[in-house]
């Protein structure tokens, strides 16, 4: 059984269920979805999930995850309706109402791309337990099943040997994984995007990892951000994992579908 949530972040969830358009936002490993060894093996928390399909439901209500994972992999992980909107790949990825997702290249980042999976490749299949996962942009270096010195050796490695080999990279690093993209752009610039799209007046997101601070720096006066998890944040509030993020959106649903917002 969950704690109590925390009064301030009760209250906060009350004033954002009043506002007429939402926007709910989301990660989803180590938020929705508990951390795994698996990434493929993720699934989010019955509660987490039922709350969500309660929001989908909901007038003026829209609810988006926003991921570093590809697209083709959050569909099948999360296993949500076709109108939830999806970001994949830390918004180099969106399929919002049209059912199809593409991330076109151009012939200068293919061939980054190629170089970039050489190299990449190499220190994955050098070290014990580190595995590259492809992203339409570039590539995720896993190391979660790696020992502590080999999960850092790899990410020595491939920092030094990929900036050595291909220019304008972005990388990110999150938690036991280390990710390389030709194209840059951010989980910010995401909500940013889904906020003009959706024509919301206020956002509600949560996140766990350091890639989502930049979705909490974009956040307005009159947004809530909720951090999952321990680790410095710019999140107003902070629950401990992803059984509080499930009660905090059943929560939110349950003060939405109240006759306290103006549909």
């Amino acid at each position: 059984m969950t704690e109590p949530l925390p009064e301030a972040l009760v209250g906060a969830l009350r004033e954002l269920a009043r506002v007429r358009r939402l926007l709910v936002a989301l990660d989803f490993d180590g938020t929705l979805a508990p951390e795994v060894d698996s990434p493929e093996h993720a699934r989010a928390l019955p509660e987490a999930r039922e709350a969500v399909l309660r929001l989908l439901e909901l007038p003026n209500t829209r609810v988006a995850l926003v991921s570093g994972r590809a697209i083709g992999s959050l569909i099948e992980v999360s296993d949500l309706p076709d109108n939830t909107l999806l970001v994949g790949s830390h918004g180099i990825e969106l399929r919002l109402d049209d059912p199809d997702a593409h991330v076109a290249l151009d012939s200068s980042e293919l061939e980054r791309v190629d170089v970039l999976h050489e190299v990449l490749s190499q220190v994955a299949d050098s070290i014990d337990d580190v595995w590259l996962e492809s992203k339409p942009a570039g590539f995720a270096l896993h190391t979660r099943l790696a020992t502590e010195e080999d999960s850092r050796h790899a990410h020595l490695v491939a920092l030094s040997e990929a900036q050595a080999e291909v220019d304008d990279l972005t990388i990110r690093q999150g938690k036991n994984v280390l990710e390389f993209a030709v194209r840059s752009t951010t989980k910010g610039e995401a909500v940013e995007h889904l906020r003009r799209y959706t024509s919301a007046d206020a956002v509600f997101y949560a996140g766990d990892d350091v890639t989502d601070e930049d979705a909490f720096d974009a956040l307005g006066a009159h947004d809530v951000g909720v951090k999952s998890g321990p680790g410095a944040t710019l999140a107003d509030h902070r629950v401990a994992g992803p059984a509080e993020i499930a009660h905090v959106l059943s929560t939110l649903a349950t003060f939405r579908e109240g006759d306290v917002h103006e549909q």
